[in-house]
């Protein structure tokens, strides 16, 4: 089943701000919030669209690889963009309802994060990955060394020394909320607010981890293997959820974020799906006709010059160039053809050109000429 679009999803148009994106997840959250709608699946699976939609939406990268590739563009192959579960949902809440959860405030119950308590999530990592054509052609497994903050394993992640060490918060009593009753003229408010005692987390730690120094991290290195799939560019942004930094306590883990940088051929060029290369052949091949051998992305291939060739002209070679990404279409290999004219000659090769040049057929026919080069780069793309 094919996904909506995300704008439709939120109902904003395309070229809403940031505000009014932010404003219409908060109204469909509070709509289809789990809370509100026990053991409706149709409301959950609204709940967890919006929520999609919104972490792409407000991130200005993952918005603008959106507007350009759609879904492809932060969802390819695995990447982002989906899959959300409820811990990374509700982890989005404190930015939106600047709380665990919209219901604390409207309804008096307890935060979603993970047992009613906030939940941290770890910071998201950077690396740039290079392609060479060929990858980029096909598509490709890569296999990285990262180096990030992992749980500690001495004490498990939890800063603690020892077991001892580490209880429910004695302020919140665990929740990692704190609530107060105040009397104005409209009668009792009641309002909730994080555990100043523990931050949120429901835990104290007494005594600290020696090997982590109470952090509950460490540097490690992980070795990861990415499918990049086929067709990607230079500066699109593939994401990895939950490969990135470790967060303390049992939190939720970051994204890895990778960057694509493309490794230049030493003959092709690229422009957009297509690849261009090139070629220069002397002035008795083009007049004559002969048949050469061009790099590819695949490998060599063979290619015949007709006799009379005009410098300008454009060959292509159909579905040599590079697929677009999560789609059948392919691109061309376009060939520009160069007539090479040398800067000095012999006097032997003057004679013979001395005495071509009286010649009918190499005097300039402008009513029989070809098409200009411009006039065929345009019928090409009609």
């Amino acid at each position: 089943m094919s996904k909506r679009d995300y704008y439709d999803v939120l109902g904003v148009p395309r070229q809403a701000e940031a505000a009014e994106i932010k404003s219409a997840y908060r109204k469909l959250a509070i709509k289809y919030h789990p809370d509100k709608n026990p053991g409706d699946k149709e409301a959950e699976e609204n709940f967890k669209e919006a929520a999609e939609a919104y972490e792409i939406l407000s991130n200005p990268d993952k918005k603008a690889r959106y507007d350009q590739f759609g879904h492809a563009g932060n969802s390819a192959s695995g990447f982002g963009g989906g899959g959300m579960n409820m811990e990374d949902i509700f982890s989005q809440f404190g930015d939106i309802f600047g709380g665990g959860s919209p219901f604390e405030s409207f309804f008096g119950g307890g935060g979603r994060s993970r047992g009613g308590r906030r939940v941290q999530k770890g910071s998201n990592l950077r690396i740039k990955v290079k392609l060479t054509l060929a990858e980029i052609a096909k598509g490709v497994e890569k296999k990285v060394k990262v180096n990030k903050l992992v749980h500690c394993t001495t004490c498990d992640g939890t800063g603690a020394k020892d077991k001892s060490s580490y209880h429910t918060c004695s302020t919140c009593g665990g929740s990692g909320s704190v609530r107060r009753v105040t009397n104005t003229i409209l009668g009792q408010m009641q309002t909730t607010s994080t555990c100043p005692a523990c931050n949120g987390e429901g835990v104290e730690v007494t005594a600290k981890c020696t090997s982590c120094k109470g952090e509950g991290l460490v540097r490690g290195e992980e070795t990861l293997s990415i499918n990049i799939p086929a067709g990607v560019s230079e500066g699109m942004q593939l994401s990895m959820s939950g490969k990135g930094n470790a967060a303390p306590r049992g939190g939720i883990p970051g994204d890895l974020i990778i960057l694509v940088e493309e490794v230049p051929h030493e003959s092709l060029k690229r422009d957009g799906i297509n690849v261009i290369y090139d070629l220069y052949i002397n002035f008795a091949d083009a007049a004559l006709g002969t048949s050469v051998e061009i790099p590819t992305i695949d490998g060599k291939a063979k290619i015949k010059i007709e006799p009379g060739t005009q410098g300008g002209k454009i060959l292509r070679l159909k579905g040599k160039g590079i697929p677009e990404v999560n789609s059948y279409h392919k691109g061309d290999q376009l060939v520009y053809v160069n007539v090479w004219t040398p800067k000095a000659v012999s006097a032997e090769e003057r004679e013979i050109l001395e005495q071509l040049k009286g010649s009918a057929n190499f005097k300039p026919q402008p009513g029989k000429s070809e098409k200009s080069f411009f006039e065929r780069i345009k019928e090409y793309f009609e």
